[in-house]
């Protein structure tokens, strides 16, 4: 049998080196490097619903726009050099 999650739990998890703060609560759930206040949260509906894989997407293809080479970016409004 399992228990209803009614407060926070808090337990402490070592992420490659790093210790953060992983806090459940019946909202979501929160990640939080060790010794600050802000970190990462995540809905449980997010979760359910697919929002946080689309939203992890997402950021994923926009972080290959920003470390591709310029060369290979065009931008938006510039004139190419000819």
């Amino acid at each position: 049998m399992t228990t209803k999650l009614r407060s926070p739990l808090k337990r402490e998890v070592a992420i490659a080196g790093d210790d953060y703060t992983l806090t459940i609560t019946p909202d979501g759930l929160k990640l939080v490097p060790k010794g600050r206040r802000k970190g990462y949260e995540l809905s449980w509906r997010a979760l359910v619903t697919g929002d946080a894989a689309l939203a992890t997407a997402l950021n994923a293809s926009l972080q290959q726009v920003r470390d591709a080479p310029e060369s290979s970016q065009t931008a938006v409004g510039k004139k190419r050099a000819e």
